[in-house]
């Protein structure tokens, strides 16, 4: 109210209803489809949906693992991925998160690093087909090491600084592939400081870090252990991902990336944290990004299949929430679905 009127109105507007009625009714910018339209605040671009996709060794336009808790969803060679991309930019989209599945994993995530590794293959396949896609690079290690943790491990113990050197090694092998941004998630203490550095020293310094900056050990990544096959295979991985209860924790870890060289912010989950987000917002005047996980993606699924909600208005709402929020970069595992229905209405 106090940014619609002045303190002499409020005063008048407050004597009674009726006089309040004279001055301001809400529902007079409700009352049709397009006035509606005129007032909206926020809308979803399909510029700033980001399409993930999960990559495998192997060859054939039908080389896929169909991922049972996300449907929809297939973990897919980089050919296959290729016939899909021709449909997901027809669809409006215009970038896509990759996460790589390899057939060997050891101790040292040798694969995110190395030139033959499937992220690179990928990257460098994508950007040949398509130079105008804007190719992200999910920079982790839990996909690449046989102990699915983020960092390397020491006497049962995820260690940070050790790990630090192999990340930017594969920050490095991506944008050397031809990626567009680099997107650690892996949550180690100065990652995005040894990245920027590394790529700084070898001519990537207008490679930009997309950090994952307040991500949180949450419930709701089950079905991307699934996607990716990066369960841990022992213990978790609160030692290193947030605390689901800590607030003011996010926006420190958001202005340390800021301060080490990150040229986009990012909150995952999303749904859940929305608080977070907004505060983020606030603080930061870089594009804010924000993740709409694996578990948010697929409780829409199962409760669509059941009937039980209108899986299109959902979506839209969700999406929309995510936006009004603050965020200006949405990873959403709903980007193709949504650019589709947004086409067909066009």
């Amino acid at each position: 109210m106090a940014n619609l009127v002045t303190e002499s109105a409020k005063s008048r507007l407050n004597e009674s209803n009726s006089q309040f009625d004279s001055y301001y009714r809400p529902r007079r910018l409700r009352s049709t489809q397009a006035l509606r339209a005129m007032v909206r605040e926020t809308k979803v671009d399909l510029n700033k949906l980001i399409h993930p996709l999960f990559l495998i060794e192997g060859s054939g336009k039908d080389k896929k693992n169909p991922i049972n808790s996300m449907p929809g969803f297939c973990q897919q060679s980089i050919d296959s991925a290729l016939f899909e991309l021709e449909n997901i930019q027809k669809s409006g989209l215009g970038s896509v998160i990759l996460f790589g599945i390899p057939d060997e994993k050891d101790t040292q995530a040798s694969q995110s690093y190395e030139e033959t590794g499937i992220i690179q293959k990928a990257i460098r396949a994508f950007k040949k087909e398509f130079p105008e896609l804007v190719v992200i690079a999910d920079t982790c290690l839990c996909e690449y090491m046989s102990h699915g943790h983020c960092g390397i491990v020491c006497d049962g113990q995820v260690v940070n600084d050790a790990s630090l050197n192999i990340l930017a090694k594969a920050a490095l092998a991506q944008a050397q592939a031809g990626a567009d941004i680099i997107a650690p998630s892996d949550m180690m203490d100065g990652r995005v400081a040894a990245i920027r550095q590394t790529l700084d020293d070898n001519g990537f310094s207008n490679t930009p870090i997309m950090a994952y900056s307040a991500k949180f050990a949450s419930a709701f990544y089950g079905p991307f252990r699934e996607a990716a096959q990066s369960a841990p295979q022992f213990g978790d991985r609160k030692s290193y991902q947030m605390d689901p209860a800590n607030g003011r924790e996010a926006l420190r870890e958001v202005e340390l990336d800021i301060m080490e060289g990150a040229d986009i912010v990012m909150v995952k989950p999303a749904l859940p944290y929305l608080d977070v987000i907004h505060a983020t917002r606030q603080i930061t005047n870089l594009p804010v990004a924000a993740y709409n996980v694996s578990g948010e993606y697929s409780m829409v699924k199962a409760a669509a299949q059941n009937g039980w909600i209108d899986e299109k208005k959902v979506v839209e709402e969700v999406l929309t929430s995510i936006a009004r929020a603050g965020a200006d970069l949405i990873i959403t595992y709903h980007a193709r679905d949504f650019a589709n229905w947004t086409k067909a209405q066009a």
